[in-house]
């Protein structure tokens, strides 16, 4: 059996790195991934590698009146902006903030992991088994005065079942097979948040970094973000398998799922 994922909206399914600023330089409203390799490769035949280092070394980035030509052709790959405006909000992003989370990839370009998959589809299966009742008994947990450090444990296993026997297990996901390079673009994120107003009044935010808040009507004031992200539209295909074992009568019965 395959399956097929269609993005409704930017996604981002991390594989923990990040492009730093200095992987990277921003020309013609793209991000240039620079081969550094190459670059290395190039410099080492002249006098130029040891003020390249020492650009790397103390640098937020690189500049781009000293090594622009790069970006023009020492590309790995280019990433373009979402919109050509997020290039002059990240001309005024402090460096540190200008660090790029990237999408999942392979050698042969980017993919879900079916473990991402797999858990999309557990969290729905637990929020179709879940009632009103369930989300009371949960908010009663936290009325003690040590609160549980993880109050919905209990709900889940309600719902699914413990890790060992839980309902999950009769599902197997592949990974998705990779897609092109071509549907990744770089979005730009602000992170929203509840202000308090007093009176148990709270408001729409967006936060700043490294602390405090702006009003939600001036979200151009909080901290702008950057991701590389699957594109509205972009589909990713894969393989899902049912394992019958788990649908025997007597393997229900025995895993208590009816």
């Amino acid at each position: 059996m395959r399956y097929r994922l269609t993005c409704l909206t930017p996604l981002l399914v991390g594989d923990g790195r990040r492009l730093s600023p200095i992987d990277y330089m921003v020309w013609k409203d793209q991000v240039n991934v620079l081969d550094q390799n190459r670059i290395f490769n190039l410099l080492a035949k002249g006098p130029r590698l040891e003020g390249y280092l020492m650009q790397l070394k103390k640098a937020d980035k690189l500049d781009f009146a000293s090594w622009g030509g790069f970006a023009q052709n020492f590309a790995d790959r280019r990433i373009p902006f979402e919109h050509k405006s997020m290039t002059t909000y990240w001309e005024r992003a402090r460096a540190e903030n200008l660090f790029i989370p990237t999408f999942a990839a392979g050698l042969e370009g980017p993919y879900i992991p079916g473990s991402a998959v797999k858990g999309a589809l557990r969290t729905g299966l637990v929020f179709s088994r879940w009632s009103g009742n369930t989300l009371k008994d949960i908010a009663g947990r936290m009325q003690g005065e040590r609160s549980p450090r993880r109050p919905g444990d209990v709900a889940e296993e309600q719902a699914i079942g413990a890790p060992e026997h839980s309902r999950m297990k009769a599902v197997a996901i592949s990974d998705s097979a990779p897609v092109s390079y071509a549907s990744m673009k770089v979005y730009l994120l602000r992170v929203a948040t509840l202000v308090s107003r007093g009176a148990g009044r709270y408001e729409l935010g967006w936060k700043q970094a490294p602390r405090g808040s702006v009003d939600g009507r001036r979200p151009e004031d909080s901290t702008p973000w950057f991701a590389e992200m699957a594109a509205p539209g972009t589909t990713f295909e894969g393989r899902l398998h049912l394992n019958q074992f788990f649908h025997q009568p007597e393997i229900v019965r025995a895993l208590r799922w009816r």
